[in-house]
């Protein structure tokens, strides 16, 4: 059985002043994917025994950034997904395995009045032309912060926030193009109608204990990889972030 999680750190550096340590032992996954970890090559030193690290750091300081922890070394890496122009914020490492390819992905934030929605989603149709082409090879599960919540399902105030980033008609339409592509979403394959289960909460107006908030973290699996799904779950008690981790577990 092998366990896996993603978590939305939202600045490592200042999660490590958080528990992050006690927290990263207690969740003791086989493979622990960071996204936004806001880090330069340097800046910090962990020091994990027992796993083998990679990061992908964003040219600007400060700014996005991810990062893989694992048990098991992998047969190859590769950071970003060969495009220069998605390439220069950090946002994706992968990992490929015997039986299967893992991605970590950071996917950009369409921001305010959705003013970075077109690079989104640009950045979308080479994300999926990516995973697809690796799909030929071997089954691909991808983890991180979508910054989608997919279907009203998953959030808390959905008519509120139609025209927003992260729910908007077109951002979910690209998440459920990946859909229909041959992917699922494990935690909705497990619980397609549980409600209230948020991985984000706005810092603002303390939404994390009104418990108002967003499903936007996700692990998304080949269907191909179906039947090894054993349980996915969200990390609610995990604080520290603005996110909290998601895990799926599987028999691989």
């Amino acid at each position: 059985m092998k366990k896996l999680i993603s978590w939305n750190v939202n600045g490592l550096r200042a999660v490590l002043g958080k528990n992050f340590m006690e927290d990263f032992q207690k969740l003791n996954a086989d493979i622990f994917c960071l996204q936004e970890t806001k880090l330069q090559e340097g800046q910090i030193h962990l020091d994990l025994p027992g796993y083998f690290q990679y990061w992908n750091y964003a040219i600007k300081k400060g700014y996005s950034g991810t990062a893989i922890f694992t048990k098991e070394e992998p047969l190859s890496v590769q950071y970003g997904i060969g495009i220069t122009e998605h390439d220069q914020e950090g946002r994706v490492i992968t990992l490929e395995f015997k039986d299967y390819y893992l991605i970590t992905v950071y996917v950009p934030n369409s921001q305010n009045e959705l003013k970075r929605l077109p690079y989104r989603m640009e950045f979308e149709d080479a994300f999926l032309n990516f995973i697809l082409n690796l799909e030929k090879k071997k089954p691909v599960i991808y983890c991180g912060d979508l910054n989608v919540a997919h279907e009203e399902i998953d959030l808390k105030n959905p008519d509120t926030n139609h025209l927003n980033a992260g729910f908007s008609d077109e951002e979910r339409a690209k998440f459920s193009r990946v859909l229909s592509s041959g992917y699922l979403d494990s935690f909705r394959y497990f619980y397609p109608d549980k409600e209230e289960e948020y991985s984000w909460w706005s810092y603002r107006t303390k939404a994390r204990d009104r418990n108002v908030g967003w499903r936007i973290d996700y692990f998304v699996v080949s269907v191909k990889l179906k039947d090894k799904l054993l349980s996915a779950s969200i990390h609610q008690e995990v604080m520290g972030s603005d996110h909290c981790p998601v895990e799926i577990t599987l028999d691989i």
